[in-house]
Parts: C-alpha cells; structure tokens; sequence
C-alpha cells in the first residue's frame, strides 16, 4: 500500500495527538511532577504584602540590622545592641524550598541580645529565613537565604 500526502498529515496528526494526551496523564498522574504553591494561602500573602514592604524599610532604618551566623552549636540570630532585648517580640520563621516537613516557626523570647536555633533542628542545605519582629510598637522584617 502507498501512502499519499493526506495519510501521512493524518498519521504525523494522530502522533502529535498521542504524544500530547500521554504527557498530559504523566504529568498529572504522576507524584514526581506534583509542585504545590510555595504558601498554602498564597493570595493572601500576596494582599499582604505591601506591609511586609514597609517592615522592610523600617528594617533599613535602623543603625545596624539583624546578622545570622553559624556556629556550632546551631544558627545564631543576632539582634541589634542598641536596642533594649527585653522589648522584643516576633516570629522566626525557616522555610525549607525542599521539603514542607522541615519548615521551622519559632516565637522570639529573649534573654540576651541573640537567639539560638539548635544545630539539631536544622539540616543541610538551603534555608530561606523570616523575622517579623516588634519593637516600641514598630514592625520590622528581616528576611534572607541561607545554605547551612
């Protein structure tokens, strides 16, 4: 039998059509394909954001910022000296791009002018870090990417 022109823009048609509809079930079939939103209430946050725009510029008002470093006992959050520890409230938060699970959320209590997460608590790897802190009735943000 001898394929015409027609046949073969069916065949070369049908093809497509097959490659198409097997992509489309591997990739909604299959787990290794499934990527979520990165927050679960990502509206939310969106609508929320020019506050955090605004904690962020306080934060670069002050004389000296936040500075995380490692140490061995853990990842050590260092907060301004200048200002009264006593009088600081927040959240930290650590946000693991790859994996939900290990997402950390802390409360801020201090009793000097530095916070210690435990070397326990923190794996290897990328690391996004949150502060949202208080002080005098001022919001402050610091937020900055980390490979531990």
């Amino acid at each position: 039998m001898k394929l015409n022109w027609g046949t073969g823009i069916v065949i070369a048609f049908i093809g497509f059509i097959a490659f198409i509809m097997y992509f489309i079930i591997t990739m909604s079939v299959n787990a290794n394909y499934d990527h979520d939103l990165v927050v679960e209430n990502y509206y939310a946050e969106e609508l929320a954001y020019q506050t955090d725009i605004n904690k962020l510029k306080n934060a670069k008002k002050l004389n000296t910022n936040i500075t995380v470093t490692r140490t061995n006992e853990g990842l050590k959050i260092v907060f301004p000296n200048d200002l009264d520890f006593k009088k600081i409230t927040g959240k930290v938060f650590l946000y693991r791009p790859s994996n939900k699970q290990l997402d950390y959320e802390s409360t801020i209590s201090l009793s000097n002018t530095h916070l210690l997460i435990p070397d326990s608590r923190l794996i290897d790897g990328r690391w996004n870090i949150k502060i949202d802190w208080q002080y005098n009735g001022m919001s402050y943000l610091f937020k900055e990417s980390i490979i531990y």
